[in-house]
Order: C-alpha cells, then structure tokens, then sequence
C-alpha cells in the first residue's frame, strides 16, 4: 500500500511540476523550443498518473498547458492575432472544462462484455482525458514545426466532435431511459441467468473471482459475473464466457439483476456486498476465496449471509473459537474444490536427497494483527533450503509488490535463486513462472513441502498429504497453535527463524507428523471421495437454485469378470445382476 502511494504522490508531483514549469518558460522567456518540449513531458506525466491513479483530475495542469502551448504556437507563427488560433484556443478550453464531467458520467453507466451489446459511450467517455492530452500533444507539435494555425484547429474540433457525441447520447440516457433498462438489460434478460457471482475488492484481486469461475460454470446453469469496479471488466471478461458485467451505481444494479435470478454467491467481505444483499428475493451465498486460519477466515460479515459455504468442519469451528455466532444451519460444508486436480501423496517420503520445496510467503495486510509475512526472515528460510540442496519454488502473495520494503526483500530473493541456479545448475522457480505460467496446484504437484506463512496456502496443500512447515511471525510461541490449529500437523518455524535447522530436518527427514496430517486433512476439507470432490460443491450450489434438486443415482453395473473371478476363488457365491 506504502509502495503504491508513493507512486501516486511521484506522478502528482511530475505532472503538477512540470505543467508549471512548461508554462512559466513558454509564457515568460523566449525559449519556445525548450518549453514545448517540457510541455510534452508533462502530457506524459499526466498519461502516467492516469495509468496509476485512474481517478486524477489534471485539469488545471491542462489549462496551463494549453495556455502555454498557445502562447508559443503564436509566437513561433509571428503573425499577431490569428483567428484560427483564437478558435482553436475557445475549442481547448471547452474540452478541458467537460473532460472530467463527462468521464465522470460515463462511469456510472452499466458496461457488459460477453454479451451481444455494445456500449461505446461509456468507453469513449472514459478515453476523453487520454484524447485531450493527445490533442494537446499534436498541438504543441503542430506549434513546433510552425504548421499553420487551422491544422490545430482541425485538430481540436475533430476531438470535440467526439466529446459533443459522447455529450448528447449521455444526455439522452439521462432524460429519456428506455422502458425496461438499456441493452445490457434487455440482453441479460434474454440470458436469463439463475445466479450470479458479485465482486468487490481492491485492484488486483481478480483471482478471487477467475478461481471460482471453472466450477460455477460446472453448475451447469446460465449464470453472470457482476463487478463493481470497473478495471475488473476486462481481465474477468477473458477468463469465461458468462456475461460479467459492469455496474458502478444501485441503480445499475436494479437493472442488472433480471427476474430470472435466485441466488447470488460472494467470494470475499468487501463492503459493496451490502449493495446486493438488499435484494431479499435471492439466497446470498458466501464461499470464500480460500480457506485459513487468518483471523478474515472468521469475519463476523459472514453473519449477513443465508448460507456460508465452508471447506470443512474446521472453518465452523473456527468462527465459533472467534466467539462469532452464527446458527450451525447456515453452514454447508462443500469442500475446496480448487484442489481436486492436487496429487495426492499417501506415502511418507522423508529423506530425499534433492527435495523441491514451495515458498509462499504472504503479503504484510491490511491492518497489523493480519500481517503473517515472512518475508523479513524470506532471506534466512531460503538459504536454509539451499542448503539442504533443495529446489525453491516460491510464490510470492499477488499484493506483495504494495509494500515497498516487502517488494525489497522479494527481489533478494530472487537474486539469491537466481546466483543458485547459475552455480548449481538447480532450477528454482520464481516471478512470473511461478506465479502466472504456474498454478498453485501445479506448484503443489511439482513440490515435495511446503514453508508457508498462515495463509489459505496451507489448507489447498494439506490436501496433497505433503509436509508442510508454517511461520509464527506474530511470536505467539506456545499460543499460535492454540490461534492457528492448522499449524499442529505441521512444523512451526519461530519468528526470528532461530529453530530453522530443527524445522527442515522434521520437514524433510524424518516427518514425525505424517499420520496426523490425514485426521486434519478431513477436519480442514471435508471427507469426500477424491475421484468425485467438486460434486460436494456442484451439489450444494444446484440445492441452492432448486432445493428439489437431488443428485442422480449413478446406474449399477455388473462387476468387471476379471472381478467374479477373484470374488469365487475366494469361495464367494454369485449376486443377482439387474439383468438376471
């Protein structure tokens, strides 16, 4: 969070800085030359803020550099007033004044994708400050090569056309809405989805959202994705074929959620759910992003909710050890499905001569009773690893990058596999290969254990059976299994790593934990049948759409003869078949 603030602040600072100074040497020396090449650069910085800070209203920086530029156009044309050039002027200042209005109301206007509508106001609208700034770029060039003045006045009006059109048809849809909604509605309502999955959250977290999306689409029911920031549109988009739509407002909402709409799942507690949970004719459904013993895990939002799916016995537990009450028949425990495709390990395999270890250290959160990150000691665990002549995958938390001294420790890190790898020749894993090219499930396959810190992380491996090492970083000492019991079939590795040694040697020789992790295993993701886990889930959510529902019988087949033949060695008499 430090990290991106400090961008924010840099790009304010470069755009502000040098829209003053552009101005200052266009309008006060005679150097036009340097100054419209400064004015350039601050059209720059006021591209890049926009990049790190979508919101950034740059209008005075605007007006001084049109002013600026104007000034040296004129004198670089030496030919005293020039009508165009007035005109151009009038034309800039008309943008530069409705810009911001009007990306303003383009983003309370509902956006879809994966739907056959296409809303090109609201796109056009949010593209204006970006056009403006192009303009004022091709302007100040203009002005460079001495081009006469009505090519900048071409030039503007073009881009006012557009501002005028995208204007006019906001206005239409302000005073005169259609009957019914707009398109997307009339779309939605020819989907006719039974549920939908509403997202909130800060940018970045869209894998909250793409985790779930195989599974929903396993239902098996027409369904939709509603966001409620709009840069989740796209990478959303991209990862289904469901409708995801943009609704920005409440009353975007009210016409998003069409008729034929009965359910409505959450993966995270952001504040926008109360926003949907007012719709008291849909069943509101959590299921979490993932499953720890992170002191979110048992949030007591979670209360609002009619049902709140759990991966096992453990997550019900765990909210009643927070002293959140919430009655038992809310809870359906439906597994983790997201770990189906995990290979399971039912075999100890202590000792290996060249193990391949995963490290997952987390991000530092929000607030500083959820910050379980290890990094600080990062450096400590992996030349440990090294060692021991292992091979590190690590997989680094998506939002680590916000907290600068975080993204510090990361990158040591990397430099350290990476002068391992070349002197070794062990190829150790990290950055994008780990994090984008690898899924957390082909990491889990690829490893041997685990060091981790608290985190969702753990729940998924624990599913392989693998050992696993967890950080106490908060120094709870003899407390943090009593805080965090998923940590008792694993190895607890002090916070100032001093009992490293101690935790590989268990972790990767002799695993004295083993059989304890499988009693744990059931109590964290459910006793299911691995060949059939993610119907745990499939049948709860369809229950939800039809509580009629129940799953079909699976027919009976006669046994396979290689079978009989075994089952009468064994002096068994035959079974009627349903064909005999």
């Amino acid at each position: 969070m430090r990290g991106d603030l400090v961008r924010k602040l840099i790009a304010r600072a470069a755009t502000t800085g040098l829209a003053v100074l552009a101005f200052l040497v266009l309008a006060l020396t005679g150097a036009t030359g340097w100054g419209l090449a400064l004015a350039v650069a601050a059209l720059a910085a006021a591209g890049w803020e926009r990049r790190v800070r979508p919101s950034a209203d740059s209008t005075a920086e605007s007006v001084l550099l049109a002013a600026g530029i104007l000034v040296g156009y004129a004198r670089r044309l030496d030919a005293g007033f020039d009508p165009a050039l007035a005109a151009t002027a009038l034309v800039l200042l008309g943008l530069v004044l409705l810009v911001g209005p009007l990306r303003q109301a383009g983003d309370l206007e509902i956006r879809a994708a994966n739907l056959p509508v296409r809303a090109w106001t609201p796109l056009v609208a949010g593209r204006l400050g970006d056009a403006l700034l192009v303009l004022l770029a091709a302007v100040a060039l203009a002005a460079a090569l001495v081009l006469p003045a009505f090519v900048a006045l071409l030039l503007a009006l073009a881009v006012g056309a557009g501002a005028g059109a995208v204007a006019l048809d906001l206005a239409r849809r302000r005073l005169r809405p259609g009957a019914g909604g707009g398109a997307v509605a009339g779309a939605l309502r020819a989907h006719r989805p039974e549920f939908l999955l509403h997202f909130s959250a800060p940018p970045g977290s869209e894998y909250q959202v793409t985790m779930w999306l195989p599974y929903l689409e396993r239902i098996g029911r027409p369904f939709l994705v509603m966001v409620r920031e709009p840069e989740f549109l796209a990478p959303i988009a991209a990862a289904t074929t469901a409708p995801v739509v943009y609704c920005p407002t409440l009353k975007a909402m009210d016409e998003a959620l069409v008729p034929s709409l009965k359910v409505a799942f959450y993966v995270n507690h952001g504040a926008k759910n109360s926003h949907c949970i007012r719709f008291t004719q849909l069943t509101h459904v959590q299921i979490h992003h993932g499953d720890s013993d992170k002191a979110p895990s048992a949030n007591p939002v979670s209360a609002i909710f009619d049902r709140i799916f759990v991966a096992g016995p453990a997550a019900i537990d765990r909210y009643a050890r927070a002293g959140v009450d919430i009655p038992a028949e809310k809870f359906v425990v439906v597994g983790r499905p997201q770990v189906e495709s995990i290979e399971v390990r039912r075999e100890s395999t202590p000792g290996l001569a060249n193990p391949t270890v995963l490290y997952t250290p987390t991000w530092t959160g929000h607030h500083a009773d959820a910050n379980y990150c290890s990094l600080p000691v990062g450096e400590t665990i992996v030349r440990g690893l090294l060692a021991r002549g292992a091979t590190v995958i690590l997989r680094a938390h998506p939002y680590t990058g916000q907290n600068p001294a975080s993204a510090r420790q990361l990158a040591r890190l990397t430099e350290l596999l990476a002068a391992d790898r070349a002197r070794t020749g062990r190829q150790h894993v990290w950055g994008a290969a780990a994090s984008r090219e690898m899924s957390l499930v082909d990491c889990v396959n690829r490893s041997d254990a685990l060091v981790s810190d608290v985190s969702g992380v753990i729940s998924d491996y624990l599913y392989s059976g693998k050992p696993y090492a967890v950080t106490d970083m908060g120094g709870d000492g003899d407390r943090f299994v009593e805080r965090f019991p998923l940590a008792g079939s694993g190895y607890v590795l002090r916070r100032d790593a001093a009992n490293l040694d101690e935790v590989l040697g268990n972790l990767l020789d002799t695993d004295p934990r083993a059989s304890a992790r499988w009693a744990t295993r059931s109590r964290y993701l459910g006793d299911f049948p691995a060949q059939q886990y993610a119907e745990a889930f499939l049948a709860a959510a369809r229950r939800e759409l039809n509580p009629a529902w129940t799953p079909p019988v699976p027919p009976r087949h006669p046994p396979h003869p290689v079978a009989l033949i075994k089952k009468f060695a064994a002096g068994a008499r035959p079974e009627p078949t349903e064909t005999s």
